[in-house]
């Protein structure tokens, strides 16, 4: 894959020359140990899981050139963690932007990279990891990254992100600020969305937005109803139904792009303009398509522990590797693997779903997309060793909750008054974050403080260790003289 990743640049193009109707060149190229022994030295936990007897460390060289698209509110910041960790421990080099996020909303460029300066001339020092916020753009993140970098993201079923950024994003988009509800807002998503408007990119498609894919010239359209087209043969697309296992079930694909009905005092307008049809579907595939092209794994938050054994074969890393704790979660919802795979949603809420998934249906398709290839690479895997995996993973991230952490667990925010890791506070819910328990030795402290500590604080220790701020000598003056 990595030898042909720099041609994929021109697949975009190649879309925008055969579905001319659908997009210009410009926007064309737009395109995450068994049980712990009673003494823990340096938490440095048994070595890396392995399906049979044999070697105790991997057998091929861990993959440390990494590209990780941070999508919003899909359990990111938990692998975002994973990623601080590992490069801090073995001493890698970040691309960092200047503040937090590289310039998002807009696509990426690489001149947002902090030290990034080629205009200079001379050898600079090779990035190694690539991963904090931004709108996807291959041109650009290649000037940065080397094409051999392994590239992963990670998405969520758009009924629970949508959930998800309703709260966090209610006073930055405009269409969820005008709507006094998550239901509200999908009876009549029209009646409060406009695209183009500040922060409405929250509200619709978020994932493909990340993407950096082109939206259909419908998706632009300001005003007016969509007409949709037909595609007479249509694919069968498995997906993931809310409360099922998603290697059991097909759906028809007139589900995925058709609005649930409306409520029934909603202009039923609504449900014909809340989606694309299935004319979309040829751009919708080919776009898909790319992305298989570019990124090498794609994590599905509903299935995070399975996605991070995944990862941890994929990248040739022992399993302590990617055993972390959750992050930038919001109180009110269940805490480890569920936070991130339901957001609060339950089966009374089914209606809701489906007009949440009708409302996001480019997000929908990608997420249909990439859970069905995430279950195709577990059948590859071997589905007994994925499991037994699993339950050695949830077993060392137990043990290490209750080795480092007051209560073993996410706390509200009042309860942490160590700046360093106290979560950033942001939407409508509260953020948890972590308290380190006292008495720890030196090795597990520093350990434990790595796991604790949120993104924006280790972005920060990160920045600090690349570019330490210059220290200049005072100024060598005459002795002052008494009067």
């Amino acid at each position: 894959m990595a030898s042909t990743r720099t041609m994929r640049l021109w697949g975009p193009w190649s879309l925008g020359v055969a579905l001319g109707v659908f997009m210009t060149i410009g926007l064309a190229l737009q395109l995450w140990g068994g049980p712990f022994q009673k003494r823990l030295p340096g938490l440095q936990l048994r070595q890396p899981w392995a399906p049979s007897p044999g070697p105790a460390v991997p057998s091929c060289p861990p993959r440390q050139r990494l590209v990780f698209l941070k999508t919003h509110k899909s359990g990111s910041s938990s692998v975002l963690s994973l990623l601080h960790r590992y490069g801090d421990r073995h001493g890698l080099r970040f691309a960092l932007p200047t503040r937090y996020q590289f310039g998002y909303p807009r696509l990426f460029q690489a001149s947002w990279v902090k030290g990034y300066h080629p205009q200079r001339g001379g050898t600079q020092p090779p990035f190694h990891i690539l991963c904090h916020h931004m709108r996807f753009n291959l041109k650009e993140v290649l000037q940065v990254m080397p094409s051999d970098s392994f590239f992963f993201s990670i998405v969520r079923d758009p009924a629970a992100l949508t959930h998800s950024a309703f709260s966090y994003y209610k006073s930055t988009s405009s269409a969820f600020r005008k709507a006094p509800s998550l239901a509200a807002f999908l009876d009549n998503p029209r009646a409060f969305y406009r695209p183009g408007a500040r922060g409405d990119h929250y509200a619709r498609n978020l994932l493909w937005f990340d993407f950096g894919l082109p939206f259909p010239p419908e998706m632009r359209t300001k005003r007016g109803n969509l007409h949709p087209l037909r595609d007479s043969n249509p694919p069968q697309l498995h997906v993931l139904p809310f409360g099922a296992d998603p290697r059991a079930h097909t759906l028809d694909p007139n589900a995925l792009f058709h609005p649930a009905p409306t409520a029934a005092n909603v202009p039923s307008q609504t449900s014909s303009s809340a989606t694309l049809g299935l004319g979309s579907s040829s751009f919708i595939q080919w776009s898909l398509a790319w992305l298989d092209s570019v990124f090498d794994l794609v994590l599905v938050a509903e299935y995070f522990d399975e996605s991070l054994v995944l990862l941890a074969d994929a990248l040739c890393w022992g399993l302590d590797d990617v055993v972390g704790f959750m992050h930038n979660a919001q109180a009110g919802s269940e805490q480890g693997r569920n936070t991130v795979s339901n957001g609060g949603l339950t089966t009374e809420d089914r209606p809701l779903t489906a007009r949440a998934r009708a409302w996001n249906n480019l997000d929908w398709a990608l997420y249909v997309h990439f859970n069905h290839s995430l279950w195709a690479r577990i059948k590859q895997y071997g589905q007994s060793r994925l499991e037994s995996a699993v339950v050695e993973l949830r077993a060392r991230r137990e043990a290490l909750a209750k080795h480092c952490l007051v209560g073993g667990e996410a706390l509200d925010p009042k309860y942490i008054t160590d700046r360093r890791f106290r979560p950033f506070q942001f939407g409508s819910g509260k953020v948890l974050g972590y308290v380190l328990r006292s008495g720890l030795s030196l090795q597990d402290q520093e350990e434990c403080e790595r796991l604790a500590t949120p993104e924006l604080q280790y972005k920060d220790k990160l920045d600090a260790k690349q570019f330490p701020p210059t220290v200049s000598l005072p100024l060598k003056t005459s002795r002052v003289l008494s009067p």
